[in-house]
């Protein structure tokens, strides 16, 4: 095999054997493993039952450490970091591994997806249009290579979802993420990754399905007055600070889709 997933269990999720469940399901098979930086009786549980190899990071539990360290666990040449209340379609390792053999030097693959609130599957609504217009330049492949045009996307957020990234480690850093941050780690991620010669794989097709809910870590943050802070010293990567300001003013305006209320 030469992909996996990592379950990144965290606390006691009841979506994560729905998770489990869809990797498995998986129309060509990956290497599974889980870890976590919160045992309990519940994760020591579902990783026996579904015979998945479990991993306790020792220490507080932290997003970007948890991310980390599952991402050094893994022994084949792909992976993605499997959040445990998503759902992958059945296609999704097919699809990864067919762009990945297609791919001169790729850095990452990630995929269009839908959302699941209140139990129901939303693949449209104003955030998901946003981020699909923002990664049409990336529906060409002859600009997948392209560090001007992936840095221009990030440069008015990130449209990347996070979950949805499948990783190719000989070509990328030991750490992909940066201590430090708690809502921006993977916006951060990308701003790193987009300076390296390879390509960012995108593909338009909807492969998984991200879950909004109150009790999510997305939910939780946008919540957290650091966000704005987070935020600001991304937009100043590319912007100075006047417009940073005005963009991270429209950003939260966007991120308000997360609100189930």
């Amino acid at each position: 095999m030469k992909h996996t997933f990592v379950i990144c269990a965290y606390k006691e999720s009841p979506y994560l054997e729905e998770c489990i469940k869809s990797l498995k399901e998986q129309t060509v098979q990956s290497k599974i493993i889980m870890m976590t930086s919160t045992p309990n009786a519940y994760i020591e549980q579902m990783a026996k039952k579904h015979n998945i190899p479990l991993y306790i990071r020792d220490g507080a539990s932290d997003i970007v450490l948890d991310w980390n360290y599952g991402y050094n666990k893994v022994t084949t040449p792909y992976l993605t970091i499997a959040h445990q209340d998503d759902i992958y379609l059945p296609d999704y390792t097919k699809s990864v591994l067919d762009a990945f053999c297609k791919s001169r030097k790729p850095l990452i693959y990630f995929s269009d997806y839908g959302e699941i609130r209140n139990d129901e599957i939303v693949t449209k609504n104003r955030l998901l249009q946003v981020k699909r217009i923002m990664l049409i330049p990336l529906r060409c492949r002859l600009l997948y290579s392209s560090v001007f045009v992936r840095r221009r996307i990030l440069s008015f957020g990130s449209p990347i979802c996070c979950p949805s990234v499948a990783y190719v480690k000989d070509n990328l850093p030991k750490e992909v993420f940066r201590q430090g941050f708690r809502s921006n780690e993977d916006w951060e991620a990308w701003e790193k990754l987009s300076n390296l010669k390879g390509d960012f794989i995108y593909d338009k097709r909807i492969m998984m399905y991200h879950r909004i809910h109150e009790d999510s870590e997305t939910s939780a943050i946008i919540q957290d007055n650091k966000r704005s802070d987070e935020d600001m010293e991304m937009y100043s990567k590319f912007w100075p600070k006047p417009i940073a300001k005005l963009l991270v003013k429209a950003y939260a305006s966007g991120q308000k889709s997360n609100d189930l209320k």
